[in-house]
């Protein structure tokens, strides 16, 4: 097969352009790119002077302004943990709601409130969204990997865990937009550590994978069945509170045992605990005996000691595995390949487990950290055209998607997915008794749809009359192999549907399409801005229209200083909106959500108690 140079209309590049690979972790992140050697590709790891090619997933802001990302944000997680955030791959997509159970294990401020809002991160008197932050870890990638290039780099693969919804993938894409990248891909983690091994490289290739993903603090095993060069996950399982983390946890409490009287409300004996654990975990991969020191004092630990400390774990492991064997409807035996990919799987009571379930042995002879990032360069080089085995699928050449709330793109099918490819999103009502919902279509790359291309409308009738927020309208969007898209809109309670077809690049030349990428490219920053001020005022007047309709339905139950409070609240938001400042809203919004939430439950309360006043079970 030739070797194919498609044009960026098309979602591919040009054969000598770069495209860089990213594994956009929960602890750590890094660059990978192919190079050519004597005919031979293959994937590498971008590597610093000192032999490191992991970033920090961490981001510090500092007092002054300053913002600081990697191994200088890590070192302020002890110093200044209100202002470093880590583990925002967790926030990704998330609403209050999703987070509010956990909010407790950060200690940095997560905004506590129950709505469906996406969630924020407070830091002194600004909001940060995970895209934002995601977003600096992204820039420190793409700088790094211009100066060990010594090139511009623009493009890129990204990966994802397998169980990552539409809504944590285009959080994904902001965020590589937000940093100054376009991303040609979003590629599943357990494809990308596949494609390293050169699994599913043979289009004649059939067989089913295994991948186990142990990291520092999550863990995922997905089951992949590929045929044909197509990926298909058939069952993932996995806990998002369990990865080497937990091994350097019980160890620091073992060496607590054997030196109790460490001191531990000094940080510094804290941190020096800290990192003498995961030394001897790491220490414990190649020996039998660790010996050594921690705060000056003697210590020592047997590989059978730590085994004993971290099997708990490890059989939580192997029941996630048997349970994603079970989604799957597939035994072990029936497995052809364990792909072993985070830090954590180089333990050896991990490898022996892993491989005593599945009966066979292991791929492991890459490195767990970077092969994730490894196969996203993979990836990377098919979509470049440099892969003469691999063919390139017709890809959609712009996002498509529907206007919400405050005339915001909200994208359905994002550029670059494969054709044919179909995508739906559940929406509902923004007022009481709304019977109609108009529903608009847009393409292009931009986060408000005026600066977007609008393809059709239509308005789905006949909603049933409801309270704001009761309808379910799901509307979905179906590419078939000519590249013609169908919308339909039906509303799930009352079977109300409708359905249009729409021809997506219909009068757009190539150079057309282009110049639409390089202004999404060049306005990346202006219009995530603009979006989370539009947000900001669109949750900030939901607020302000719920607390009215509070006050009409409880007001006379209120005192007259609930009553002035509450006013003086909803005049400071409006103040803060017609300000056009997103963080003054953001903390308009939630002081006044945090003053009147005491009254308010104790209202709902009281009316509770009312309405079950004489009822008998």
């Amino acid at each position: 097969m030739a070797k194919v140079a498609i044009n960026l209309a098309t979602g591919s590049l040009q054969e000598k352009e770069i495209i860089v690979g990213i594994d956009l972790g929960t602890t750590n992140s890094l660059v990978a790119i192919v190079r050519e050697d004597e005919g031979r590709r293959y994937p590498v790891a971008l590597r610093e002077t000192d032999g490191y090619t992991l970033v920090p997933s961490v981001v510090n802001f500092g007092k002054q302004g300053e913002v600081h990302v990697g191994n200088e944000a890590r070192a302020r997680l002890l110093t200044d943990p209100e202002r470093t955030i880590y583990s925002v791959k967790r926030l990704m997509g998330k609403s209050y709601g999703d987070v509010q159970q956990d909010a407790g294990r950060f200690a940095y401020q997560v905004i506590d409130d129950d709505t469906e809002t996406l969630v924020k991160v407070a830091i002194g008197n600004k909001f940060y969204s995970p895209i934002e932050l995601s977003a600096q870890i992204l820039q420190e990638l793409k700088s790094r990997a211009e100066h060990l290039l010594k090139t511009p780099v623009t493009k890129a693969v990204i990966t994802v865990p397998a169980y990552f919804n539409d809504t944590q993938r285009q959080a994904t894409r902001d965020a590589g937009k937000l940093a100054g990248l376009d991303v040609l891909r979003i590629v599943n983690e357990p494809t990308a550590a596949a494609l390293a091994y050169g699994l599913g490289m043979k289009q004649d290739e059939e067989r089913i994978i295994a991948v186990y993903d142990l990291g520092g603090g999550t863990f995922d095993v997905s089951i992949l069945r590929i045929a044909g060069g197509i990926f298909e996950v058939l069952a993932t399982h996995g806990d998002t509170y369990l990865g080497g983390d937990d091994f350097d946890r019980v160890l620091g409490e073992e060496l607590l045992r054997q030196q109790p009287s460490l001191d531990m409300k000094q940080a510094a004996v804290v941190q020096a605990l800290r990192l003498t654990a995961e030394a001897v975990k790491k220490a414990l991969s190649d020996n039998a005996v660790y010996e050594g020191e921690v705060a000056g004092r003697p210590i020592r630990v047997t590989r059978e000691q730590f085994d004993a400390l971290i099997q708990p774990f490890v059989a939580r492991t192997l029941d996630s595995c048997r349970s994603a064997l079970k989604d799957a409807g597939i035994q072990a035996k029936d497995v052809n390949a364990v792909v072993m990919v985070g830090g954590s799987t180089r333990v050896p009571l991990v490898k022996d487990s892993v491989r005593a379930l599945f009966g066979r042995e292991l791929f492991d002879a890459l490195n767990p950290d970077e092969v994730v990032a490894l196969g996203a360069a993979v990836q990377a080089d098919i979509l470049a055209g440099n892969n003469k085995d691999m063919l390139l699928l017709d890809v959609t050449p712009l996002s498509l998607g529907i206007e919400t709330m405050g005339g915001l793109m909200d994208v359905l099918i994002p550029r670059n997915s494969k054709i044919p490819s179909k995508a739906g999103r559940q929406y509902t009502t923004q007022k009481d008794g709304q019977s109609a919902m108009a529903i608009s279509v847009f393409q292009g790359e931009r986060d408000l749809v005026a600066d977007n291309r609008k393809l059709a409308s239509f308005n789905l009738k006949g909603i049933p009359a409801m309270p704001a927020g009761l309808a379910k309208v799901e509307v979905v969007f179906l590419i078939d192999a000519d590249g013609i898209l169908k919308v339909s809109a039906k509303e799930l309670r009352s079977g109300v549907a409708q359905t249009i077809d729409v021809q997506p690049q219909y009068g757009l030349t190539d150079a057309q399409v282009e110049q639409m990428l390089l202004d999404s490219m060049l306005h990346a920053k202006d219009d995530i801005a603009r979006r989370a001020l539009v947000e900001a005022r669109t949750e900030a007047e939901q607020m302000l229209e719920v607390t009215q309709r509070f006050l009409n339905k409880h007001g006379a139950m209120m005192s007259e200083e609930e009553r002035v409070l509450t006013h003086a609240h909803e005049t400071a938001v409006r103040a803060a909106i017609a300000a056009e400042d997103k963080d003054a809203i953001h903390a308009a919004t939630e002081a006044m959500n945090v003053a009147t939430k005491p009254f308010a439950e104790r209202l709902m309360d009281a009316a509770l108690k009312a309405a079950m006043k004489g009822m008998q079970v």
